[in-house]
């Protein structure tokens, strides 16, 4: 049992919000948590008589929602937010952020960036977190201190870094990562190369044997411009896509994030291999990479998640207002506005996500036996008043800032906004000298 979990207690609110079955609201409902799992969900007028001496916390005005599921981030950017803004993607990274990172990047960097992003995961009701950066074995520590769950991203990109300086110690590190973190009951991990423009065919099938061999996914950016597949098509002859099937990674274990140059035979391949795809709307719109057709894929049975990307190019870590973007730009994107109804879009940021990873057994939804990873939302506010349609109102009308309490695996790691865990003055000095240096750094270069 985690940490600071009690051994059994209930949670009652307004609402309880299962996700599966999908759209199902439970009005004036409790969950039981046990250790680390829900016990039981039932109606709270039956509470008090089925287990009368439980520690019990009742939250009227509430809704309890499955902890959100962050499908791609790049956590440690957080310290990034802001430094090169309204770029195009080739700029933005080439001229801006890779040269920032080989600056600044290190251990202590990627600590005090993680921390500062988990703190507002947690603020945002995210509970899970799923990685791309390098120093993973800071990142997977810090979500583990934090009591965060988190899958951890082992990184490959085919230039040197001060993480690895060739693919050979990109492997041989990421199988030391995922050795250390074996045991940990919050850390999971990926492989994740960067990019088919930055990794190449020998690593690929190294790193798809690997992934078949330790049962884990597969983290990829994929056909995030138009431009990566001309340039694919000129460098290999064949597009992104096309190329990554030859080499046999499309399949249930990958995670496509981006997925903005898709054709309908693309979307239909898609399908057919059961790939996981991972929209990050903010971040595409932003640097004008272009709008992944969400709707299609839905339509055309593939799992669909939601992601953040990273602060630097969004610029918050919102999943509440990620999803309220990625809900509204299918609508527009599509023309269709019964594209990704309200109760799709909770799923695209909980029970997609946790199938997605491969833990739908556990995560994802409000059901006995599941893992007690749990957020209580705060819908009293005047600005959420009338409640006619509460799924609608968490999609469309709510705030992040209404999330009042947090709990991973049993353990409360919000309360009333606080966090339990993390030392927020701590954080915000760090992120402030980081400001400091970096900023200084970046403005003399400019």
């Amino acid at each position: 049992m985690p940490a600071g979990a009690a051994e059994r207690f209930a949670l009652s609110a307004s609402w309880v919000i299962p996700v599966e079955p999908a759209a199902a609201v439970l009005k004036d409902h409790s969950i039981v948590v046990e250790r680390d799992r829900i016990l039981e969900v039932l109606p709270s007028t039956e509470l008090k008589q089925r287990y009368p001496d439980i520690d019990h916390q009742d939250m009227p005005g509430h809704a309890l929602l499955p902890g959100l599921i962050n499908m791609h981030a790049h956590s440690a950017m957080a310290l990034m937010r802001g430094l090169a803004d309204d770029l195009q993607l080739s700029v933005w990274l080439n001229d801006h952020i890779w040269p920032a990172e080989q600056r600044w990047m290190g251990p202590e960097y990627v600590h005090d960036g993680t921390q500062l992003a988990i703190l507002e995961y947690l603020r945002g009701g995210i509970t899970l977190f799923n990685d791309s950066y390098f120093f993973p074995d800071v990142t997977a520590a810090v979500a583990s201190q934090s009591g965060m769950r988190a899958c951890i991203g082992l990184p490959l990109i085919n230039f040197p870094t001060a993480w690895a300086q060739h693919t050979d110690e990109y492997i041989g590190r990421g199988l030391e990562v995922h050795q250390s973190f074996k045991g940990d009951q919050l850390i999971s991990t990926a492989f994740a190369p960067h990019a088919p423009y930055t990794v190449d065919d020998d690593s690929f099938l190294r790193i798809r044997k690997l992934a078949e061999e330790m049962d884990v996914p597969i983290h990829l950016h994929l056909l995030e411009t138009a431009g990566e597949v001309t340039d694919s098509e000129r460098e290999h002859g064949l597009a992104p896509l096309a190329r990554m099937q030859k080499l046999n990674l499309l399949d249930t274990r990958l995670l496509a994030v981006h997925m903005t140059a898709l054709s309908d035979a693309d979307i239909d391949t898609v399908a057919r291999h059961g790939v996981n795809v991972v929209h990050c709307p903010e971040s595409n719109l932003k640097l004008a990479s272009g709008i992944c057709p969400v709707a299609k894929l839905l339509a055309a049975g593939v799992n669909v998640s939601v992601g953040t990307d990273s602060a630097a190019s969004n610029n918050d870590l919102d999943l509440l207002g990620e999803v309220r973007t990625a809900a509204l730009l299918a609508k527009g994107f599509s023309g269709d506005p019964e594209a990704v109804p309200a109760s799709t879009a909770l799923a695209m940021i909980t029970i997609n996500a946790a199938r997605a990873l491969g833990r739908e057994e556990q995560l994802g939804s409000l059901l006995p036996g599941k893992q007690a990873d749990i957020c209580a939302v705060d819908l009293s506010a005047p600005e959420t008043q009338p409640i006619h349609n509460v799924i609608s109102h968490l999609i469309y009308a709510t705030s992040r800032q209404q999330v009042r309490h947090v709990w991973v695996a049993g353990k409360q790691l919000l309360k009333d906004r606080e966090p339990l865990t993390l030392n927020v003055d701590q954080i915000v000095s760090n992120a402030r000298r980081w400001q400091q240096r970096v900023g200084t750094d970046y403005a003399a270069q400019a």
